[in-house]
């Protein structure tokens, strides 16, 4: 059975999915999109976008980005790209995930490093998470002082393939700054 803070994220996952590129998989996931309406465009922060939508009265907001290097270029997978959710009426905020386009080993763990520390994250399904709520706290601050510098993810797909994708942290502070006013949490 899944901890409830694996059930709860990944029943919520489809919501955080929104944007141009995630328009048809957010379509499909009905159950889920019922009560939010569509995420509003916050801003465009360098290499980050900032969101805000109502879910059955309650503010989510939340940060992505796309990784700028992909590797192996030649593997086939689908889409890409690392969230920071605040759900402030949860309780939930910086909660960190990273889709990673393709079925995870079953029982791996992924990394992020980011400038210098190292950080696992469980997965399930196509999805890496951070264990718990101090985790994600590291791994945001992480994010958020590494001005100018990358964040790595590793992965390994249930195939046994092993992907590397490169995010840039270039304007993740101020996209961060946006979700915190949006979504009134005070930092």
């Amino acid at each position: 059975m899944l901890p409830i803070r694996t059930i709860r994220r990944t029943a919520g996952a489809a919501l955080l999915l929104a944007g141009p590129i995630l328009a048809a998989t957010l379509a499909v996931a009905t159950v889920n999109t019922a009560a939010a309406a569509d995420p509003r465009l916050l801003g465009t922060f360098k290499d980050w976008n900032a969101f805000a939508f109502d879910e059955g009265g309650h503010k989510v907001c939340y940060l992505s980005s796309q990784p700028k290097k992909k590797e192996p270029a030649a593997a086939k997978r689908g889409d890409i790209y690392v969230l920071v959710t605040h759900r402030p009426a949860e309780k939930a905020l910086d909660v960190v995930s990273v889709v990673v386009g393709y079925p995870l080993k079953k029982d791996s763990e992924s990394t992020v490093d980011v400038a210098g520390k190292s950080f696992k994250l469980f997965t399930d399904g196509e999805t890496a998470w951070a264990r718990d709520a101090d985790t994600d706290k590291a791994v945001t601050a992480a994010m958020r002082d590494a001005k100018g510098k990358s964040m790595v993810v590793k992965g390994v797909s249930g195939r046994g393939t092993k992907t590397t994708d490169t995010y840039s942290t270039d304007g993740f502070a101020q996209a961060y700054d946006a979700i915190n006013q949006a979504c009134g949490v005070k930092r």
